[in-house]
């Protein structure tokens, strides 16, 4: 499969993210997709893409087999949606490390398992290196080691589906680390901050579908305001 574009990465990632996080939202409308893809929490480099831009990404990642146009009963939007497990062959674990990986770029495992485990859960650190060891098994392999960041000593890992997303230089088993230009990396603070938001926005979302289909169970029109209580003479 021809490497991806920065834009087309940025896509896919929103596109197993919001499969993974908001189920109840997906597929994902066009205006969508143009807001997830430059939101602020969980994204690096920030972007501002256009809808041209998405439509742009949407149409090669159509042609390499990792999205596909749907249309819902009921909707009369077209939606988007990926196929990168099918295509890949991956698993559900391996699925959201890449995402995360597409996303944030290079990170360590200890990162990788916080942030990652927001769509999916990654038991412990162990799994979360097995899942990359498996990833940088594959032939091609879709994940390597790359340099840690400055001043850090821990081995980090990148995607390999666009190798030029984020400018790291790979290193081999017991290789010197070298000189890179790297995306700097959250920090530990500000990577808890957003992982509890992920978290909240998750179970509010979650909590507003159990009022629907209470809503709907109880015969009502779960998408009717609610009403004001009466007020006293």
């Amino acid at each position: 499969m021809p490497p991806l574009t920065p834009h087309e990465c940025r896509v896919l990632g929103v596109l197993i993210e919001k499969a993974q996080t908001t189920p109840a939202q997906y597929p994902l409308t066009l205006n969508g997709l143009i807001t997830g893809s430059n939101q602020k929490s969980n994204r690096l480099p920030e972007l501002a893409l256009s809808e041209d831009d998405v439509l742009t990404a949407l149409d090669g990642l159509r042609a390499k087999s990792l999205s596909r146009e749907v249309m819902m009963s009921g909707s009369r939007v077209e939606k988007h949606r990926h196929i990168a497990r099918e295509t890949l062959e991956v698993s559900t674990s391996e699925l959201v490390v890449l995402a995360e990986l597409l996303l944030r770029g290079p990170q360590t495992v200890g990162e990788l398992r916080g942030r990652a485990s927001r769509m999916h859960p990654l038991e412990s650190l162990d799994t979360t290196s097995a899942v990359l060891d498996h990833l940088m098994e594959r032939d091609p392999p879709l994940v390597r080691t790359v340099a840690p960041a400055p001043g850090s000593r821990a081995p980090r890992f990148a995607q390999l589906l666009c190798p030029e997303l984020h400018r790291v230089e790979a290193v081999g088993p017991g290789a010197e680390p070298r000189a890179v230009v790297a995306v700097p990396s959250a920090a530990p603070a500000d990577a808890e901050l957003e992982s509890r938001v992920d978290r909240l926005e998750s179970d509010v979302a979650e909590l507003r579908r159990s009022i629907e289909r209470l809503t709907e169970a109880l015969g009502g029109d779960p998408g009717a305001a609610p009403r004001a209580a009466p007020t006293g003479s």
